[in-house]
């Protein structure tokens, strides 16, 4: 098959796999409406916890990690063996170069799913997934400042933008001043801050609500109340 061909498959067969609605079919399968009508009328993990319960909230959050692990260490393979279709100017093998995309590709398609009119979920989850396999020890860093940051203010929209914020510094920090060896930093990190940016253009009303103070606070999810109830 001509690698042109097979790159474009791999990359809408990630974007669908992003795009599976995960939050909407449990919502109608299992409780008869739709969480889109419901809560902040969003699709993401931290709306079905809110509306639909711990359980099925983790349920949630675990299909929405696994479509960007799905794309990058399951759909990406399928490109297997061919020679990217465009030169590769990075230090990157053309296997590691297709992984990143059909990571990113996986996240748009989380975003702007074609299955609920693309309006979809913040990506913030499936971004997660993917990049649990291209880059563990930012996941790692990130997700103690997202949890750090809800557990202060029991915000978890606040939380996961500085996240995604805290993704790209994470190498940058890693590589200039702990003089961490990474290979294709500098291809990387672009790729990171363009990740960044979707994932924070995904919550710009949140970003709106959080400037003029009405954005929704999980109250039950902050340090000092956790505490309080111990």
């Amino acid at each position: 098959m001509d690698p042109i061909i097979r790159l474009v498959i791999v990359a809408i067969l990630s974007f669908l796999a992003g795009s599976f609605p995960s939050a909407v079919i449990i919502s109608r399968r299992f409780f008869g409406f739709d969480i889109r009508e419901r809560g902040s009328g969003n699709m993401g993990s931290t709306n079905a916890f809110r509306v639909l319960g711990v359980k099925w909230g983790i349920v949630v959050q675990l299909l929405d990690i696994l479509k960007g692990v799905l794309a990058v260490t399951v759909i990406a393979y399928l490109f297997h063996g061919e020679v990217i279709p465009f030169p590769n100017y990075t230090p990157f093998q053309d296997m590691t170069l297709v992984r990143v995309i059909c990571g990113i590709m996986a996240v748009m398609g989380h975003i702007w799913s074609p299955w609920v009119g693309f309006k979809g979920g913040k990506g913030i989850n499936t971004a997660a997934g993917m990049l649990l396999g291209v880059a563990p020890v930012e996941v790692a860093v990130i997700l103690g400042v997202f949890i750090i940051t809800v557990g202060i203010s029991g915000y978890v929209s606040l939380g996961s933008i500085l996240a995604a914020m805290a993704l790209p510094m994470t190498m940058f920090v890693r590589f200039n001043i702990f003089h961490v060896n990474i290979e294709g930093y500098h291809t990387i990190v672009l790729l990171l801050v363009g990740l960044s940016l979707i994932v924070i253009y995904a919550h710009r009303q949140n970003i709106e609500r959080l400037l003029a103070g009405n954005e929704n606070k999980f109250e039950n999810l902050r340090l000092a109340n956790i505490l309080k109830k111990k």
